[in-house]
């Protein structure tokens, strides 16, 4: 992105740096960081979202945010922006690897941060959870997927899938998430955020990524978080199923389910009010 567009995603007054940092298993990941132009008693924001999301999408959330949060928005190595090996993988143990390392990198100090993520993002910050030597204050998961459903005739063409031939792939994906896995009727949003993340997305590591996830769930990470947890959801949201979501806040220790109702709402300045309000709740709020 150029950087007038970055000065769209955040506050009036924000300081931004847009870079690339280099991490030690040789993959290099953008990280671009949002200072406001005042001095906050608040945690700062390591901000991890979707997979192939873009960060026009949080743009709502993002201008909100970096009102009075210092916010890292790291784009993880799914997205185009990355530099990875030839043949890197991108399950999402390996995707959170690199998010221990970047946090290592920023030299965060222990419960002076938290954890925000979406969709993929969320999923992976749970799961690197336990490897973490510097923790966060608590997590705050936006619409975290417990597990990833593909079809076997997906699983097939995704095997058999040419990258190069995505152009002509990418429409059924689209009518494949508008016909079985979106409520465009309650969130027609949703729908056009999903196609523009696709239409900018890199297919060869598109191919990999899906493949992992397919195998993947949520469910054993769980017990080891012994961090306050906030978990914000859509009833209306197909994609990210509301149930599984209820379930993963009845089995962590210490959390608080938010509903939201659609998609859309959780990318408004809304979540971010809500996560105020849990900072405040849990006493994280006014620390100097």
């Amino acid at each position: 992105m150029q950087e007038d567009d970055l000065n769209s995603c955040c506050a009036p007054d924000c300081n931004v740096d847009d870079t690339l940092i280099s991490l030690a298993n040789g993959v290099s990941l953008r990280l671009i960081t949002f200072r406001p132009g005042h001095k906050s008693p608040l945690p700062a924001v390591v901000f991890v979202a979707g997979w192939i999301s873009r960060i026009e999408s949080w743009q709502k959330v993002l201008r909100e945010m970096t009102r009075d949060f210092v916010v890292y928005y790291i784009e993880t190595r799914e997205k185009i922006s990355s530099k990875v090996p030839e043949n890197a993988n991108f399950d999402v143990n390996t995707i959170g690897d690199d998010i221990v390392q970047s946090i290592e990198h920023l030299r965060l100090e222990e419960n002076r941060y938290l954890l925000f993520g979406s969709s993929l993002g969320a999923t992976v910050i749970v799961d690197m959870y336990s490897r973490l030597s510097i923790k966060p204050c608590c997590l705050v998961l936006v619409a975290p997927n417990a597990e990833f459903r593909m079809p076997l005739i997906w699983k097939i063409i995704i095997i058999l899938f040419y990258p190069p031939f995505y152009i002509l792939l990418k429409p059924w994906v689209k009518w494949y998430l508008r016909r079985f896995r979106l409520n465009v009727k309650k969130d027609a949003a949703q729908y056009a955020k999903y196609c523009r993340a696709l239409d900018g997305a890199d297919p060869y590591k598109l191919k990999p990524a899906a493949l992992s996830f397919s195998r993947y769930q949520i469910w054993d990470m769980l017990q080891v978080i012994d961090s306050p947890v906030l978990i914000v959801g859509g009833s209306h949201d197909k994609l990210h199923d509301p149930e599984n979501l209820k379930r993963m806040t009845a089995l962590l220790s210490s959390s608080s389910y938010v509903d939201l109702e659609t998609n859309s709402r959780t990318h408004t300045a809304e979540v971010v009010e809500v996560t105020r309000r849990f900072l405040r709740t849990h006493g994280m709020a006014e620390k100097s």
